[in-house]
Parts: structure tokens; sequence; C-alpha cells
């Protein structure tokens, strides 16, 4: 049976984790969804990809049986297999347009990790993310601390992953992780609605601007003004910004 599959909606692209009786856990299927989602959002009439999940609960992060049978492998072997989850997280991050995230439920170890990868995050009510590998004697992966650590004060991670304790969907919209709390059962809806408002923006610019920020954690301010100066002379020169401007001072709505 098939764990995973990619929806093509025509300007959007969804990829539904369908391994509810596992609450999403990682598998193979979900891993090839996304990776050929990626990829074929290079085609210009992508505007945005959502990753969303059937039965209630978004990714309940990697298998513990799967990982029990790792401890069979050599600490190479293993390293390599935390490098294909960690392919992943830079894919998702690498996209030419905007990834969004629909949680449902919950998102719990590399299912967090998949989440807060995303460019934008729809969350039910009542939804929780969780980063408890303490619990099970293991480390946190898939980019996580890297994502907490950039997101959340220093304290509110360290119990996350300490501790093991869950932090509510609620808790995460106040800290602006989230950006729009939905109810139960109207993430994936309430992601389309980001993903509409996308489509009516330049896609262009999309893509610039998120490897702007995305490369804003890891540069210098000087770097990042460069790059920033670069970027700006190379729009304005462009096609979007003769339709943008030129609407804006024609007072209608551009038509990117």
């Amino acid at each position: 049976m098939t764990l995973a599959r990619v929806e093509d909606r025509g300007d959007r692209l969804v990829v539904v984790n369908m391994n509810s009786a596992r609450r999403g856990a990682l598998s193979p299927d979900l891993y090839a969804a996304i990776g050929q989602a990626m990829e074929k959002a290079a085609e210009p009439r992508i505007r945005a990809v959502i990753l969303s999940s059937e039965g209630g609960f978004f990714c309940a992060g990697g298998d513990l049986n799967v990982l029990m049978e790792r401890r069979q492998l050599s600490e190479a072997e293993r390293r390599g297999k935390v490098d294909l989850l960690h392919d992943l997280i830079r894919a998702i991050r690498g996209c030419p347009v905007p990834v969004i995230a629909a949680v449902e439920g919950g998102a719990a170890g590399a299912g967090a990790s998949l989440a807060l990868a995303c460019d934008l995050l729809v969350a039910a009510e009542g939804a929780k993310f969780t980063a408890a590998y303490v619990k099970a004697g293991l480390v946190p992966d898939a980019g996580l601390t890297s994502a907490l650590a950039r997101m959340l004060p220093r304290q509110l991670a360290m119990e996350m992953c300490l501790l093991a304790r869950p932090v509510s969907a609620a808790r995460m919209a106040d800290l602006g992780v989230v950006n729009v709390l939905a109810a139960p059962g109207e993430a994936e809806a309430q992601a389309h609605a980001l993903a509409d408002a996308l489509a009516q923006g330049p896609r262009g610019a999309q893509g610039v601007i998120r490897r702007l920020v995305a490369q804003a954690y890891e540069v210098s301010e000087a770097q990042q003004l460069d790059a920033e100066r670069d970027a700006m002379a190379r729009a304005a020169g462009g096609d979007e910004a003769a339709e943008g401007i030129a609407a804006f001072l024609d007072k209608r709505k551009p038509r990117f």
C-alpha cells in the first residue's frame, strides 16, 4: 500500500502523508513524494507546495521499530540513513516556490522538523509540537535543534528537547511560529488560502525573497546587504517589477 501521494492541483502541489495507521510516521513513500514535489515545483506554473496528511496527525517522525532495526547497522550506515532525511529538509529549503505545512493533530520529532522547514505554517487548534527524542535515549535530527534555536526562546527550546514537553499550536502562534491557527480539520483549507494569495504574487520575486531570508541566518550583515543590493538591482530591471510598478502607479491590481 502506498503511504504518500502527490496531488497536482494546477498551480500547486499537495503532498499527502497517508501513513495514518502509524500517525503519519516517516516512510520511504513520503520521502519519495516530497522529493518528487520539490523537483516538479521547478515548473513555472507551480506557485506553492503544501505538505498535508490523512488521519488527523501531520507526522509522528521516525518509526521506533525501524530505529531499533538500525541498531544492527554500523555507525557509518546509520549516518547514511540520517543523511537521507537531511536531504529531504535541504530539498524543502531549496524548493523554488514557497512550501506550506498544514498540521493537524501534531508534529513530533522529525515531523516537527518537516513542519518547521516550511516557509509558512498552518496548524489546527489543539495540535502539538513535540521533540520527545530524549524519552527514547535519542537526540534531535533533521535540523530540529537549528529550527527551534532560531524560532523559540532558548529556555523553551531546551524544555522541548530536554524534558520532551509538547508546545501547543496556540503558543506557537503567539510566538509567531505558526502563521494561521485553524479550526480542527481546516488546516489544509487554510493552507490553500495562503497558496491562493501566493499565486497572485510575482513568482520570481517570491523565490528570491525565500533565498534571501534563508541565507540571512548564515551570513554577516555586510554580506546580506550586498546580496540584497544585487537582488534589488536585478529585480528592478525585470518584467515583474515593470508590471508591479505600473500597476501601483495606475492604481490597479498587478497581473503577474
